[in-house]
């Protein structure tokens, strides 16, 4: 089973796993959090992420974080062996539900449903009822409000 540890700007790690939390209410132990704090030596984050993955109590373990080329990813990319862990950035709610949701499945495979999840989970939403909609003085299609 894979463990999963969040890197990212405080509060945002905390904040991301209590959202996981809530879903999978039986699963917290699976999701750890690191809050990167401002002004922290990044040699600090990385041994606290260090501690942190090994107390996930895992073989192998999913680590995500934030913005790429920011200091939890920086800290984060020292931390992951390439192996034994992966690293995705880019972290949103609906890449942790999915990783969440398929968790037991091989590293390889986990990294795959994450980045599936999160960029289904990025859509714009449009309003498709037509009693929801401000119709055009100039239309005379009453068809122009269906998709």
């Amino acid at each position: 089973m894979n463990g999963i540890l969040i890197i990212a700007h405080a509060p945002l790690a905390s904040a991301l796993r209590q959202c996981v939390a809530h879903v999978f209410t039986d699963h917290p132990e699976a999701v750890a959090a690191l809050d990167v704090q401002p002004n922290t030596p990044p040699e600090e984050t990385l041994a606290q992420a260090r501690i942190m993955l090994a107390q996930l109590g895992t073989s192998h373990a999913l680590v995500l974080a934030d913005v790429f080329g920011a200091t939890p990813c920086n800290v984060a990319q020292k931390l992951v062996d390439g192996v034994h862990s992966k690293l995705i950035t880019g972290v949103n709610v609906p890449m942790l539900l999915r990783t969440l949701s398929y968790r037991n499945e091989s590293l390889d495979a986990l990294v795959a449903r994450a980045l599936m999840g999160a960029t289904q989970g990025v859509m714009q939403v449009v309003i498709t009822a037509p009693q929801n909609q401000n119709r055009r003085n100039h239309d005379q299609d009453q068809r122009d409000h269906q998709q």
